[in-house]
């Protein structure tokens, strides 16, 4: 039976899309380097980069889907991730017959789905997504850093730390950051609601 494994990057950032990958594994798992894999959080980026190169190289199939910032503010951080899911799950060939879910909640799925917290540590399948997913989202924040360097998203790929904060006191949001999120929404007072 194929299954997916299925987790996102970049839920919490205040800036850049939530990233969500899904990797059907053979069943015999990776060759020579399965014993590394783990939630991506765990590892170093050469480590995640190597193991990157393995999965797309070994899995029977993978997707990565980017959730952009105006969905995020439409539906909402979760309801953007969920949605992500569904159409990464739905972009494997060959189809999956179970998805597998780093998490609490399922996406509205056409195959049984299971969600597994902290997944990304127990199911290589799972671990073999987060990898992919954190992979591909730090890739695009390094894109947008080079399109608004005053931001510094290649220090904190988007996430509230303090020097985002204070970059985004000084110069105001840009069109990446999440006008939904507490920190940025001050700045569209007037007009989120228009």
């Amino acid at each position: 039976m194929l299954i997916a494994g299925v987790d996102e990057a970049g839920r919490g950032p205040l800036a850049g899309p939530v990233t969500v990958a899904a990797v059907i594994l053979p069943e015999s798992g990776l060759q020579n380097v399965a014993v590394g894999l783990d939630d991506s959080k765990k590892l170093s980026q050469d480590r995640r980069e190597t193991l990157e190169a393995a999965i797309c190289q070994q899995a029977l199939a993978y997707a990565v889907v980017h959730v952009d910032v105006a969905l995020i503010d439409r539906l909402n951080i979760l309801g953007a991730t969920l949605h992500g899911m569904r159409q990464a799950v739905l972009a494997l060939q060959p189809a999956p017959a179970k998805a597998l879910i780093d998490g609490n909640k399922c996406p509205d799925l056409p195959m049984p789905c299971e969600a597994i917290v902290g997944g990304d540590g127990k199911i290589a399948a799972i671990s073999a997504a987060s990898i992919l997913a954190k992979n591909a989202r730090d890739r695009l924040m390094l894109e947008l850093h080079h399109r608004y360097p005053q931001y510094g998203f290649d220090r904190h790929k988007g996430y509230g730390t303090q020097w985002h904060l204070e970059r985004l006191a000084e110069h105001g949001p840009c069109p990446a950051h999440r006008r939904s999120f507490a920190p940025v929404q001050r700045f569209f007072q007037a007009d989120l609601f228009a």
